[in-house]
């Protein structure tokens, strides 16, 4: 299960209200989607979606339909899950199917370049990864959206940059605890 929260600042909320929530349900050794689902609530605009993956059969159920997708196609939050598994390297893409609003779309996620970044919960040397698409994972955008991804076999996503219609979200990694590492 992941869970997204996006919310305005105090200062911003006097002008335009953000109350964000999206989960997804992520298969944890396919690492592809099962279910999502977002409420948004922004300044008057409220939507509240939730749609299923039959990933056996290919197919979507979304608002009353069923929608044929391919095999595992991922949400707009699994695909960053999925892409941290892959072998990143810098001047290739990675190519994902996702499935986002009704509509499945063949998204092209670029490996900028390697960079170290300070955040509060450290420095990390990272990956930076940009997806390429009209709606790119949670937020559809006028802008770019770019993702720093630590450079080891964890790949936790550190720092995510984005701009937007009426502004920038950024989203920065302010602490981690790491669980118990096993060799099989």
């Amino acid at each position: 299960q992941v869970v997204t929260h996006a919310r305005s600042n105090s200062f911003f909320s006097n002008f335009y209200r953000v109350e964000d929530r999206i989960e997804s349900i992520v298969d944890a050794l396919g690492v592809f989607s099962w279910r999502f689902s977002k409420q948004l609530r922004e300044g008057n605009y409220k939507a509240d979606n939730t749609y299923s993956f039959g990933q056996r059969e290919s197919v979507v159920y979304y608002d009353g339909d069923t929608v044929d997708v391919g095999a595992y196609v991922q949400d707009a939050l699994s695909t960053l899950y999925y892409v941290r598994t892959q072998p990143l390297e810098v001047g290739k893409s990675i190519y994902v199917d996702n499935f986002v609003d009704g509509k499945k779309y063949h998204l092209e996620v670029q490996v900028l370049k390697k960079e170290t970044i300070s955040v509060d919960a450290g420095t990390f040397d990272c990956i930076v990864v940009e997806p390429l698409s009209e709606n790119v994972g949670v937020f559809k955008q006028e802008g770019r959206l770019k993702v720093w991804l630590t450079d080891d076999y964890i790949k936790m996503p550190v720092l995510m940059k984005s701009k937007v219609v009426v502004g920038s979200i950024s989203a920065e990694l302010t602490d981690f605890q790491l669980g118990e590492i096993f060799d099989y």
